[in-house]
C-alpha cells in the first residue's frame, strides 16, 4: 500500500498576506485535497522565503500542515511539488537521484510569462528546462500543453482547478466585526436602485496583457452612453502606477464618465475589503485574455454580485459576453442594472454549481488528483512498496 508524503513550496516574506494573490490559497486549497487521498501520509510547505510563518490567515495546525525548509525537508518528502517558489536545482537533482518525483505545478499564464518578462523586460525566474519529472497546468492553459511539454522536455498533465470559500468567509467575519457588510442586498428600495443605477468596480490588477482595466472601462462606458441611468460610477481599482502613463490618460479622458466626474481610480483593495467599505458598489465588471480561471470571480458570486464577465469557463453562471465584445458586455450589464435583484435566486443556484464543481472535497477533484499522482509515481519504488525510499 502507498504511503506517500508530498512537499509544496512556498515563498514567505514580510508582510505576507493571503489576499495578495491566488497562488497562496491555491497551495492551501490543494494541500487539503491531497490530505483527503488514502495514500497520502503528510503533507509539507517547503519554505524558499524568509519569514518561517505562513500569512497570519493560514493556521497551520488546523490544516494539519508544517513548514520547512528546504534542507530540512530532504528526509520527509517522496513527492515535490514546486508551486509556490522556485527550488534549488541541486537540491532536486539530488532528490531525483533518490527517486524522488518533482512536479513544477504552472498557476500562472506561462506563456504571457515568459514573452513579457523579456519584451518588458520584467523580473522572471528560468529553471533548467529538465529539473522536473512533469509540469501539472490547469484547465485555462490546455491550449499551451505542447509549448510546455517543448520547453520542459517532459510529459504535461491537465490537473482540476479548485477553491473553498474558506478565506473570504473569514474576510467576511473580520468586516463584521468592524460593522460593515459583504454581499449583494436586496430589499424594498430595489426600484430605487434600479433608478440610481449601479457603482461599478474593477478590480483587474494591470501588471500584465491578460487581466486589465481596459476593456471594462470602455463597457461601463459603452453602457453608460446608452443609458445614463445605468452606471452610477465607476471605481477602477490597482491604476495608480498608470495614472500619468500618456495612454492611460488618453483613455481615461476620452470616456463620458471620466469628463461627467463618475469615474474614481484607486491602488490596490481586496475584494471583501473594498466593498464593504464602499457599499454602493453594486457590480463588478471584468475581462480576461487566455486567463478564465480567477478567484476573483469567485469571491465575487459568493458575494451574490452581479459579475459581469468574458470567461467561457463561467459561461452559465454571472453574466457572460463574449471575447472582447464591449456591445455585449454593455449589454449584459444593463440587463444586471434592470433584473439582477429579480432574478438572485436563480443568479446564486448558478453560482452554487460552479462552488460545488471546484470544492477540493468533489469527488471527482480528488480522483483528478489522484490519477495524477499515481501517473507521476508509477515507476517509484515508494508508490509499489509503501517505502519512504
Amino acid at each position: 500500500m502507498m504511503n506517500m508524503r508530498i512537499g509544496i513550496s512556498v515563498v514567505t516574506h514580510q508582510g505576507q498576506n493571503i489576499w495578495e494573490n491566488g497562488l497562496g490559497q491555491n497551495i492551501v486549497f490543494l494541500a487539503d485535497l491531497l490530505l483527503r487521498l488514502s495514500f497520502v501520509q503528510s503533507v509539507i510547505l517547503i519554505d524558499v522565503g524568509d519569514q518561517a510563518n505562513m500569512p497570519p490567515q493560514v493556521d497551520l495546525k488546523a490544516y494539519r500542515l508544517r513548514l520547512m525548509k528546504t534542507r530540512e525537508a530532504t528526509d520527509e518528502v517522496d513527492v515535490i511539488i514546486e508551486m509556490g517558489g522556485a527550488l534549488d536545482i541541486e537540491w532536486l537533482d539530488l532528490m531525483r537521484s533518490r527517486g524522488k518525483k518533482v512536479v513544477f505545478f504552472c498557476c500562472g499564464q506561462p506563456y504571457v510569462g515568459l514573452a513579457e518578462a523579456a519584451v518588458f523586460a520584467k523580473p522572471s525566474h528560468a529553471s533548467r528546462p529538465d529539473h522536473c519529472d512533469e509540469v501539472w497546468l490547469l484547465p485555462k492553459d490546455i491550449l499551451l500543453e505542447p509549448l510546455m511539454r517543448m520547453l520542459h522536455r517532459c510529459d504535461v498533465q491537465i490537473a482540476p482547478y479548485i477553491w473553498h470559500p474558506q478565506f473570504i468567509e473569514q474576510r467576511i467575519t473580520e468586516v463584521v466585526a468592524l460593522g460593515l457588510g459583504y454581499g449583494y442586498v436586496c430589499g424594498q428600495d430595489d426600484a430605487a436602485k434600479v433608478r440610481a443605477g449601479l457603482s461599478v468596480a474593477i478590480f483587474e490588477p494591470n501588471i500584465s496583457v491578460v487581466k486589465a482595466s481596459i476593456v471594462p472601462m470602455l463597457i461601463c462606458d459603452e453602457a453608460y452612453r446608452a443609458d445614463r441611468s445605468t452606471v452610477q460610477a465607476m471605481h477602477v481599482l490597482n491604476t495608480l502606477h498608470l495614472k500619468d502613463h500618456p495612454t492611460m490618460l488618453y483613455l481615461a479622458n476620452s470616456l463620458d464618465l471620466v469628463r461627467e466626474h463618475k469615474a474614481t481610480f484607486y491602488g490596490r483593495h481586496d475584494i471583501v475589503g473594498f466593498m464593504a467599505e464602499h457599499a454602493d458598489v453594486s457590480a463588478v465588471v471584468s475581462h480576461q485574455w487566455q486567463n478564465q480561471q480567477n478567484y476573483c470571480y469567485l469571491d465575487v458570486l459568493y458575494g451574490n454580485y452581479p459579475l459581469i464577465h468574458n470567461s467561457p469557463w463561467l459561461q452559465d453562471a454571472g453574466y457572460y459576453y463574449p471575447n472582447f465584445d464591449i456591445l455585449q458586455g454593455a449589454a449584459q450589464l444593463q440587463h444586471a442594472q434592470s433584473d439582477h435583484h429579480r432574478g438572485l435566486a436563480d443568479y446564486r443556484a448558478r453560482s452554487r454549481r460552479v462552488f460545488d464543481a471546484v470544492a477540493p472535497g468533489n469527488p471527482n477533484n480528488l480522483e483528478g488528483y489522484a490519477a495524477r499522482l499515481l501517473h507521476l509515481c508509477r515507476d517509484a519504488k515508494f508508490a509499489e512498496t509503501g517505502s519512504r525510499a
